[in-house]
């Protein structure tokens, strides 16, 4: 029996099909957005072959070197973008204001929140990268998107995903229902359906924290970690650590595995470093949709009301349970 190839596209179509008022906008948007990330994946592939490693000679508004390859894939995504129609403003973390859409194309009904290059510390050692993206409806009623667009808590998205550019390039995303990765044929140029209803283990066996900053970490934090160092009563094996330092590559392997992925606020970070509206809110989705958890350590990421563009959060990710005693731990009640 042979088993059914199934491209991106198609399943977008078919998701469409089940939504008879749909009209077309959305899986326009996807569509466009699928071909933006060929585009950068085609880049990432020869990075070592043309002249876009390496640092583009600016920093970005966290004061992070900007990298040649973070502005192409900025720039990439902004024009397969911007002229579809299908979108009234956008946002990236590489910039500080909004992106509006030129005066000279339509304004539609969507948003697009994206961070174009996450990892790109790591372009130059060849290690995981990759791009998360978040779609919202617009609140405003016509003309160009505001502010108040973008400013949407995670639970008013309507798509978020992310490719992974590693040994292959996966696309994983979710509308809302269930989770859905597609690896990249280059053969032939098609997202091909891989990985049909992603769920995430209640419990997994791995922990994925950036342990060199342990000493600014506060004691909730410290003694869950700890805790992780021993013996699990159920395996008789402590927890095990990986940590790419890549946020894509670390949840990936957590949506596929379990576990759970943290970047808790410390001393050095009080208010966390992940920002909500490209990092924590379309992975928080994407978790949720496939049985997870995620948390700031007392809240749930997805009801968290963004107030500023790049407002950041502290994030716990992954397995429910992992999770949920992660968040006992934080709120000193292990």
């Amino acid at each position: 029996m042979h088993k059914r190839i199934v491209t991106i596209e198609r399943h977008i179509i078919d998701e469409e099909r089940r939504h008879p008022g749909a009209s077309g906008d959305f899986s326009a948007l996807l569509r466009d957005l699928t071909l933006a990330f060929k585009v950068i994946w085609r880049e990432v592939s020869k990075a070592g072959l043309v002249n876009v490693l390496g640092l583009a000679g600016r920093e970005n508004i966290h004061g992070e070197e900007v990298k040649k390859l973070d502005v192409l894939a900025d720039e990439t995504i902004y024009k397969s973008m911007d002229h579809g129609g299908h979108l009234c403003v956008m946002a990236s973390e590489e910039h500080e204001d909004l992106l509006h859409i030129p005066d000279r194309y339509p304004k539609g009904k969507y948003v697009l929140l994206y961070d174009p290059l996450d990892g790109s510390s790591n372009i130059d050692a060849n290690v995981t990268i990759g791009t998360v993206f978040s779609i919202y409806r617009r609140i405003t009623l016509s003309g160009k998107g505001t502010l108040e667009d973008c400013l949407q808590p995670g639970y008013k998205q309507i798509a978020a995903g992310y490719v992974i550019y590693g040994s292959s390039t996966m696309f994983v995303y979710t509308t809302g229902d269930g989770v859905h990765g597609f690896t990249l044929d280059p053969s032939i140029g098609e997202f091909l359906l891989s990985h049909e209803n992603i769920r995430i283990p209640k419990r997994g066996k791995i922990y994925s924290v950036n342990e060199g900053n342990a000493c600014y970490w506060r004691d909730g934090v410290k003694n869950y970690i700890a805790h992780l160092h021993q013996a699990d009563k159920a395996t008789g094996r402590p927890y095990s650590s990986r940590y790419i330092g890549s946020m894509v590559g670390d949840l990936h392997r957590t949506l596929l595995y379990g576990g759970i992925f943290l970047y808790p606020a410390d001393s050095k970070s009080p208010n966390g470093k992940l920002r909500i509206l490209y990092e924590a809110n379309p992975m928080a989705f994407i978790i949720e949709q496939a049985g997870g958890r995620a948390s700031d350590g007392r809240k749930r990421i997805l009801d968290l009301q963004p107030k500023q563009l790049h407002q950041r959060t502290p994030l716990f990710i992954g397995s429910e349970e992992d999770v949920h005693q992660a968040e006992q731990f934080v709120q000193g009640a292990p």
